[in-house]
């Protein structure tokens, strides 16, 4: 019972910092902060306060010197609105999860487009560039092309495959096994 009841102080006390920040605070080093969660232990005394700060280090370090010394106004609104015997003390973590998460995705977006890239140099080339497995290119249509007409084989893009043996207008249509019935 005790970790439901510290779940709810701890957001009870995101929710009054959160909302002071944007809305009471008029500290000008204190800018881009976004309160992302809050660490409180069972007896209640402290909280850990993880924040993220949009821009450069010493942005970063400006803002978390402002949060530093506007803490005492802070506890005291935390003291006022959560009911408590006592105000929490608060401190301040400056959470990197989201600065590494932007930076992932561009790193994952300049990969996917030098791919793409490649792939096209490869059709320029009269190649078949093969989709890698577990590519985000994968079916689109200029990872994979014909090497006599230069366009993509329509069943080859739905398929993610450019090894699909597409049947001869001469001859018989293909024949597709049934499957089983699952009882």
């Amino acid at each position: 019972m005790g970790n439901r009841r510290t779940a709810k102080v701890a957001e009870a006390i995101r929710e009054v910092v959160s909302s002071t920040i944007l809305f009471e605070l008029r500290d000008p080093r204190i800018q881009h902060v976004t309160v992302l969660s809050v660490e409180v232990p069972n007896d209640l005394r402290t909280a850990k306060v993880h924040v993220s700060v949009m821009g450069d280090e010493s942005q970063q370090r400006l803002t978390m010197g402002g949060l530093d010394a506007a803490r005492g106004f802070l506890q005291g609104k935390v003291g006022d609105r959560v009911n408590l015997r006592f105000t929490p003390i608060l401190s301040f973590e400056l959470d990197e999860g989201v600065k590494k998460s932007v930076e992932a995705s561009r790193i994952l977006r300049q990969l996917a487009e030098e791919r793409e890239a490649e792939a096209q140099a490869a059709g320029e080339r009269g190649e078949v560039a093969v989709p890698v497995s577990g590519s985000s290119t994968g079916l689109d249509s200029s990872s994979v092309s014909d090497s006599s007409s230069g366009e993509g084989d329509g069943a080859a893009r739905l398929c993610g495959s450019s090894e699909i043996e597409m049947p001869d207008e001469s001859g018989p249509p293909p024949v597709i096994p049934e499957r089983a019935e699952e009882s």
